[in-house]
């Protein structure tokens, strides 16, 4: 007689969680949670990064237009965060200065709180944003979560300077004050694998088809690859689907909750470098929002965001042409030489799936985090909305104290500080890191050193090995990138495709053409079909 499905499943491992995605969120709680010994199991249905977590604008900042929106709790944490985040990872973080000019005709956008009590109190503004408030807001910005490695702002005189030399004459004085860059997909990833150091199971391209509780009150979760079906079992389910946080719960769990989503599409273009310096600039538009342009790759400039209302997570964002000119528009209000179609050689978009707290708005929506226990289906599942990629570890730690009125845990909060791999060494010691590399692979140019500490940090010399020449590493597929390197990306970093290496693990599609590209994918692909006839053999 064959037993029933319950009873096998009962025979299965019962994980303490399975977290459902694989972007920022998902694998910020993977780590915390195996770090205080919980059994982890984490599933994502595409890539690491795939979505929403490797197309933000880079940014570790405290979001600054937040104050006006008087997120003043959101804002002090992710300031406090900075700090903290850069000594945890000083290869794919690092400090960087922010230029905002100033001119007298900046305006609120005309929802904010700040734009509607100083139309009230100041009506004579007429919505335009003056100094003084500015220069408070950067008080507060310099204040509210404490620096030790970042300087405070400074307001400095644009004429003759390389900072004003790309802006139009009219700008002659600008605010400087500090955030911090990072290789958001790289934190994903660096996340995932200090989660399976500690214990946790990362399984990309494995898709939740749909999860039920089983009569001990435990999730029966089913899995699907490309190859096969199956099921796991865990005391507790992670919903950080991201974009499909809304989809997991209405048609993956089939909960009636009351929860709801907002999807807000995030556009940005990479143009040809713009200027010399390796200074972002604020921009302020006359209709009150704000853009960035950022140094990115060494080669190019990075500009964005847009706001606008998403509809569907199955619809892949893109940049659509009116967002593209809406950016170009923006930029060549300050740049003396306009920002053209032409000079764009790569666009991107994410969604941000923020709570719905019902704001006339994409803009004026919240982008802090809400995370909601649901225990209706008869076993818990913990629900994330929102967050920013600089609060994801303040959003782990607050996930698990949740997780903790459910679970026990056998330790408390432990990440702040912990290094992610190759993260062990001193914030400030990436170009020291540079000249040894330099100085024991003669072989590495400036540009190709400066790449892997940046990627790689300390973990740099693992992939470089024994070589005493480039070609020791390797077939080249260009633009520095190597078989070492990508077998690296491979076997250590869940790379399986052409476009996780170029887009995910490195931004080096920017420098590749179609017949390298298609190299590199047929390289990979021969890669994996040896490894599976090696696996096949084993079991032979």
């Amino acid at each position: 007689m064959s037993r029933s499905d319950d009873e096998k499943a009962n025979l299965e491992t019962v994980h303490d969680l399975v977290i459902i995605g694989g972007g920022i969120n998902g694998c910020g709680i993977a780590r915390d949670a195996a770090g205080r010994g919980l059994s982890v199991a984490l599933f994502e249905k595409g890539d690491l990064a795939g979505a929403t977590s490797s197309a933000s604008t880079k940014l570790f900042h405290g979001g600054l237009r937040y104050l006006e929106f008087f997120e003043f709790r959101l804002v002090r944490e992710a300031l406090m965060e900075r700090e903290t985040l850069l000594r945890a990872m000083p290869h794919i973080s690092w400090p960087m200065r922010f230029v905002l000019p100033y001119h007298k005709d900046m305006r609120f956008e005309s929802d904010t709180p700040t734009s509607k009590l100083l139309s009230l109190l100041m009506p004579w503004m007429k919505g335009r944003r003056p100094a003084w408030l500015i220069r408070l807001g950067l008080f507060l910005y310099d204040n509210l979560g404490g620096r030790k490695i970042l300087a405070g702002t400074t307001t400095r005189a644009l004429a003759a300077t390389p900072e004003g030399l790309p802006l139009q004459d009219r700008f002659a004085k600008a605010y400087e004050y500090s955030d911090c860059w990072v290789e958001d997909s790289r934190l994903v990833v660096l996340n995932a694998r200090d989660a399976e150091a500690r214990g946790a199971g990362i399984h990309t391209r494995t898709e939740v088809a749909s999860a039920n509780v089983l009569s001990d009150g435990t999730w029966q979760v089913t899995v699907k690859t490309e190859s096969e079906t199956k099921t796991v079992r865990a005391k507790m389910l992670v919903n950080a689907a991201g974009p499909w946080v809304g989809d997991v719960i209405h048609s993956k769990l089939r909960l009636n909750s009351r929860e709801n989503v907002r999807l807000v599409r995030g556009s940005h273009i990479v143009t040809r470098k713009l200027y010399d310096h390796d200074k972002c600039y604020f921009f302020q538009g006359t209709d009150g929002r704000i853009i960035f342009a950022i140094p990115y790759e060494q080669d190019f400039t990075l500009i964005g965001t847009t706001d606008a209302e998403h509809d569907d997570p199955s619809r892949a964002p893109f940049c659509t042409q009116e967002e593209r000119d809406y950016l170009c528009n923006f930029a060549s209000q300050y740049f003396k030489q306009p920002v053209a179609a032409d000079d764009i050689v790569w666009t991107y978009s994410g969604v941000r799936p923020l709570y719905d707290d019902g704001a006339s708005s994409a803009t004026a929506a919240t982008r802090d985090y809400t995370l909601k226990i649901d225990r209706s289906a008869g076993a818990p599942v913990l629900n994330i909305f929102g967050g920013k990629i600089t609060t994801y570890r303040r959003l782990a730690e607050s996930a698990l104290e949740k997780i903790g009125t459910v679970l026990p845990l056998a330790k408390g909060a432990w990440t702040a500080g912990v290094a992610l791999p190759g993260g062990g060494f001193a914030h400030d010691g990436a170009p020291a890191l540079v000249t040894g590399l330099q100085r024991d692979y003669p072989f590495l140019s400036d540009f190709w050193a400066r790449r892997l500490v940046r990627a790689y940090g300390t973990e740099a010399r693992s992939i470089l090995g024994d070589a005493k020449t480039a070609d020791d590493l390797g077939q080249e597929f260009g633009a520095t990138l190597t078989e070492a390197e990508v077998t690296w990306l491979m076997t250590r970093e869940y790379a399986h495709s052409a476009e996780d290496v170029l887009w995910r693990r490195t931004k080096l599609g920017l420098r590749l053409d179609k017949a390298q590209v298609a190299g590199l994918g047929d390289w990979m692909a021969r890669q994996q079909l040896n490894a599976a006839a090696d696996a096949g053999n084993l079991k032979a």
